[in-house]
This record gives structure tokens, sequence and C-alpha cells, in this order.
């Protein structure tokens, strides 16, 4: 009872200071800035109107059901399903592996939508990294960013993890290939100077950690996720007491890779550590909301309209939210924005 107060109170104080201060500027307004270049495409955007009578259904590829991603989805298509007189169109959610594969199944036509990290937007868009092969995916389209996303390293108290360089010699969960925590896990470790040969890797989704952890197979992973998470907190409240590590002297990061940020994450938010230390150094990037050009722009617009439309309600949905503004809605996005999503944001003066 005792540990559930303090994480309640730690969660006011997080409602509180998302009050307190500008988001720095973006880096990355790519998507934003092609769309304005457009002015044909601009001078054609029309609402769309709605085939009552025919349903249209639309899937939301996830992440993990313990993560940010799944609720948020789930959010989304509720408040679409809600209005299904008006849209006629049948939104569900699926839990899935994470950015690259909703990248690749929503560009497929395997589902309507998707959460991506921003920086596996990024490189989709260009043609690098899981698309280096198969070049740039001109066919996807921004919808709109959520929620700040920290890399966050976790390591058993007993391991005796101080800091990234730390991890040599361990096992270490990076996260399951296509996920975004393995790209930046990698990326984290080869900033440090640490290549895959000088831990002992396990490539798991992100939600099995914790149990490996706890179990004594692995001694630390990697989790980009918003802050607080479900996950983390329960993975502090086993037997075998764990630790938030730093992740520092990573600043050729910022330089190489313009999607990545400084971040930090408040141990207030997780009581249960073994030594809660204020806030520890991290980088992180942004959750995304991702389609493709063969959605049609009404699908999109009423997506994109119920959200803004009920921001509060769709910050209500988790914790890592509480911060979402419309400004921050159009921050992070390298594809070009949809114009379904755009007609809607024309109308509200959002661009």
């Amino acid at each position: 009872m005792r540990a559930k107060t303090l994480f309640l109170l730690c969660l006011m104080l997080f409602l509180a200071a998302c009050g307190g201060g500008e988001e720095p500027a973006p880096k990355e307004k790519v998507g934003l800035e092609r769309l304005k270049a457009d002015k044909s495409t601009m001078t054609e955007l029309k609402t769309p109107t709605f085939d009552h009578g025919k349903a249209t259904f639309a899937t939301i590829g996830t992440g993990g059901v313990n993560g940010v991603y799944y609720p948020s989805g789930g959010a989304i298509a509720n408040m679409v399903n809600a209005k299904r007189d008006e849209y006629d169109i049948r939104m569900s959610v699926e839990s899935t592996g994470g950015s690259v594969f909703n990248i690749n199944a929503v560009l497929a036509g395997d589902m309507q939508f998707g959460m991506a990290q921003s920086d596996r937007q990024y490189q989709a868009v260009n043609g690098i990294a899981e698309w280096a092969e198969k070049g740039p995916q001109t066919k996807l389209r921004s919808v709109f960013s959520l929620h700040p996303e920290v890399l966050t390293l976790v390591a058993a108290a007993d391991a005796g993890i101080k800091n990234i360089g730390d991890l040599k010699g361990h096992s270490v969960n990076i996260g399951n290939p296509g996920s975004g925590q393995h790209r930046n896990s990698t990326d984290a470790l080869g900033a440090v100077g640490l290549s895959l040969g000088d831990i002992q890797p396990v490539e798991v989704r992100a939600i099995e950690s914790s149990d490996l952890l706890q179990s004594g197979a692995i001694d630390a992973y990697f989790y980009t996720v918003g802050h607080p998470s479900a996950a983390i907190k329960e993975a502090t409240e086993g037997k075998r007491k764990v630790v938030i590590v730093p992740i520092s002297g990573v600043g050729a990061l910022f330089a190489k890779f313009p999607y990545y940020v400084p971040a930090e994450i408040d141990t207030s938010f997780y009581p249960e550590l073994a030594s809660p230390d204020g806030k520890i150094t991290s980088f992180g990037v942004k959750a995304t909301l991702v389609t493709s050009s063969d959605v049609p722009d009404g699908v999109v617009y009423a997506v994109t309209r119920e959200v803004v439309e009920n921001l509060d309600a769709f910050r209500a949905q988790h914790p890592a939210l509480q911060c979402l503004t419309r400004e921050g809605m159009l921050q992070g996005l390298s594809a070009p924005i949809h114009p379904g999503a755009a007609i809607y944001y024309r109308q509200a003066g959002m661009m």
C-alpha cells in the first residue's frame, strides 16, 4: 500500500510538471515542411466524405500489452468506433513486435496504421538501417506524434553495473530484432565503444525482460519506453532488486542521428528501486503514428480529428501521454503528413 501511495504521489508531481515549461524545439520537421512546401497539395485538400452503408475496417499495429503503444492504440480505436454512425469505420488493435514490424505491415497493406518510434520513421523514409536494401519507403506517411520515449537501462543491483560501460561480459537483452530498442541499444553500445561481442546479447521482446532478469537468465536489459511505465514498475517489485543505469557519454549520437535527443528518467516514479537517485541521464526519441499513402483520406481524417478534439480524454489513457499538446503532435515527423491528417490540421488552425 505504501509503495502504491508513493507511486501515485510521484504521478501527481509528474502531471503538475507537464505545464512547467516549453517542449524543446524538434530537430526533425521534415514531414511538416514537405507538406507546407507543396502548395499544390495544400490547395487540393478537401474535407472527405464518408460512404455510409459500406463499413471500412482498419487495424492499428501497436506493441506489447504492458507498454504505452497498446493502450494508446486502443484509445484511438475506441474514439473512432464511438462515431461509427458518422464515419462507418470499424477499428481494431493488434499487439505486435514494434516499430519495424508496424511500418512494414502498414506499407504492405496488412495494417492501416502503426505505432513507430521517430527514428524508425526517419530510417524508413530515408532507406537506411532495415530499409537499406529496399530503399526509401515513399508510401510511408505521418499522422501525428505522441509521447517521448527514453532508452532505459535496467540492471540487477547484484550485478554491479553502474554505467553502460559495465555491461561488458554480462548477459543483456537488447530487444527483439525489428524493435525500436534493438536499434537504440546497439547505437548506445557503439557510442561507448562496445560491440555485441563484448556482451552476451539476448534478443527477445522487452516485455519478457523482467521475468528473465528475476530468474537470473540476464543481468540487464534495454527498453525504449515512456515513463512512468507499468513494465518498469513491475521489474522493480521483484525479489531481485534492480537499478536504472545512466546512459552517458553518447554525445556523438546527437550529431550523427537527428532523431535522438537527450532525456532524463525520474526515478521517483519507481520507489521500489534498490537506489532511487533523482533523475537518470539517457536519450530518447518520440513515438509516432504512421500510415500509408494508400489509406483513404477519410479514414486518416477521422483518426486525426477524434484524437485532437478529445485530447484531454486521450491524455488520460496513460501517464506518458499527459504532456501531449496540439503543437507536440506535429513534432518529430519525418515522413510527409498524410493528406487526410493535413485536412484536419488546416481546419483546426494547426498548420
